[in-house]
């Protein structure tokens, strides 16, 4: 493990990736019958969203594992794709109201915040260089004739 090459954007990830795990679990709307979560109303956005987690974690795992930066670059890439799908997707379920739901709970606005958190740390690791894991070359300067 490597926490030296944790940087801002894995960072802003892994919070995105645990809201949107705890928007998972809290209740998403409130119907006549009673609150509903996620698993209430499994749906494509939903499997969208857990797409972003998953993409998420496979970020931050391979920011902290790897030596080199090929495969954290690459689930970076791909995480601000799959961030970007899972933002709408978040959208999608804060505008709908399934099942005749009267409200909004707080799992919608933390699934949001979560991909949009996502979204936003995988374009920060793009955007920033990694830093290395040695000390540059300092070789010692030429004698002048």
């Amino acid at each position: 493990m490597n926490l030296k090459q944790f940087r801002l954007g894995e960072a802003l990830v892994t919070v995105g990736a645990a809201l949107l795990i705890v928007s998972l679990v809290k209740p998403w709307y409130e119907t006549p019958i009673g609150m509903l979560d996620a698993w209430d109303t499994f749906g494509p956005a939903v499997v969208l969203l857990l797409a972003t987690l998953c993409a998420a974690l496979a970020m931050v795992v391979s920011a902290v594992t790897e030596r080199s930066t090929a495969l954290p670059v690459s689930t970076a890439v791909w995480c601000v794709l799959v961030g970007l799908i899972g933002v709408i997707a978040a959208v999608v379920r804060v505008v709908e109201r399934p099942e005749h739901a009267s409200s909004l709970c707080a799992g919608p606005w933390l699934a949001l915040a979560g991909a949009i958190a996502v979204l936003a740390g995988a374009w920060l690791t793009l955007r920033d260089e990694r830093p290395s894991l040695y000390e540059p070359a300092a070789p010692e300067p030429r004698p002048r004739p």
